[in-house]
This record gives C-alpha cells, structure tokens and sequence, in this order.
C-alpha cells in the first residue's frame, strides 16, 4: 500500500445509525458483484468483487473514496469446525499472517485459438464455480448462444453437505435428467432458489461482434457504445 493512502475508519453515531428512518436511502446490495466488460479494442475485464457484507470493514482508503472488505471472515475462526453454513474447519484455512483466504470468486475469460470469446463470472458463495463452469459448458460445450446459456437452469453440489441443488429440479422438461443423477444415488434439496448472477459477454469468432447477457436472476443490464 502506497505511503500516501491513510485509512480511516468511520464509526456511525446515533443520529446517522437512524438516518434510515428520516431519509429514504438508496438499495444496496450486501452479495459480491460481477460485472464483465469488453471495450471498443478487443481489451477485457471480468471482474468479482466483494465488501463481504453491508459496506464489508467500514473502513474508507482515505483520498481514494473506496471501502476496503471484510474478507477476514472467510478464514476459518474455529479450528476443527466445519458447518453447514460454509465454515470449513481445515488448517488450511486458519488465520495467519501473509495467508489468503479461501474464495470461490471465478473471473474468467475463455480463449479459442487465441483469441477472446467469452467474459464471465458470477456472485455466490460457494455456487460462483459451479455457475461459471455452467455458462462455460453451456457455450462452449453445448453450443448456447449466450442468452440461453446465461438462462439455462444451473447445478451445483459442494461435498458438504452431499446433495445437489439444481435450478431445474421441479420443471418437467427437467425431470429425465433428475431421475437418471438420483439413480445414481444423488440426492436433491427441495428449495430451487435462484443460483448466482453471470453477466456475461460473449464474442463472435467470425464477425467479432460482441453480445451480452445481463442475468435476470438478480438484476444488471447488457449496454454497449
């Protein structure tokens, strides 16, 4: 961190903690955020970021104007437990100095012969791998123009716990493929929530022509120049 860059950290009081009772204030999202970009030269940019919750440390790079995260919470801070809710127990990820955490965040740019074909990545804990393989495969693999590979119900499993989610589970059109993994001896979760936010950009071979995707499972627009 350069010399000239001072922390400062902010403490809200009273008065500004209920400033959102007064003063009608803007939606913000707590999740990590993705957003692809490919500008007029072929030069491109997949980027996940995250704060790790509501303004992540509280903590603003004084003259910069940007909040630093709190991804401190992904380390593991009870040796030997692993839950549920995401936590992994494994000293692998206990806190040390110099360490990174564990993170799932996947910006990615795929290349065919060289050259730039596909922008994406996602938010989502521990679905973001899952959620860019899917569009991956689904392109790449499946031959999906990108809309339909960004809308296309995804799949996730994670070991632990071991059962699968799957956007599809409960559409018809799905059901042969979810008869054949259960006859595998996979197991389903009930709950079909909405898996990830892979906007994505996708470019021609041949015309080179640029098309985007905004995914309608969180929200985001595709806009060009």
């Amino acid at each position: 961190m350069p010399a000239s860059w001072l922390l400062h950290r902010h403490v809200p009081g009273d008065s500004e903690r209920n400033a959102g009772d007064r003063y009608p204030l803007a939606a913000e999202s707590k999740e990590t955020t993705h957003f692809s970009v490919v500008d007029s030269a072929g030069m491109a940019v997949s980027n996940t970021y995250t704060l790790e919750e509501s303004y992540g440390s509280r903590v603003v790079v004084r003259g910069g104007g940007f909040l630093l995260n709190n991804e401190m919470t992904d380390f593991n801070r009870i040796p030997g437990r692993t839950d549920r809710k995401g936590a992994i127990g494994t000293p692998a990820n206990l806190i040390v100095p110099g360490k990174r955490m564990l993170s799932s965040q996947t910006p990615t740019m795929v290349f065919g012969h060289g050259r730039l074909v596909l922008v994406t990545g996602s938010p989502g804990g521990r679905t973001i791998i899952n959620t860019v393989l899917c569009t991956i495969l689904n392109t790449v693999d499946f031959g999906m123009d990108i809309r339909r590979a960004v809308d296309a119900p995804r799949l996730h499993h994670q070991w632990f716990p071991d059962r699968v989610n799957f956007e599809g589970a409960k559409r018809p059109e799905q059901k042969a493929i979810v008869d054949q993994l259960k006859a595998l001896g996979h197991q389903f979760n009930n709950k079909t929530d909405p898996q990830g936010d892979a906007h994505s950009i996708w470019i021609d071979p041949g015309s080179r022509h640029y098309f985007g995707a905004a995914d309608h499972r969180i929200g985001g627009k595709a806009a060009g120049y």
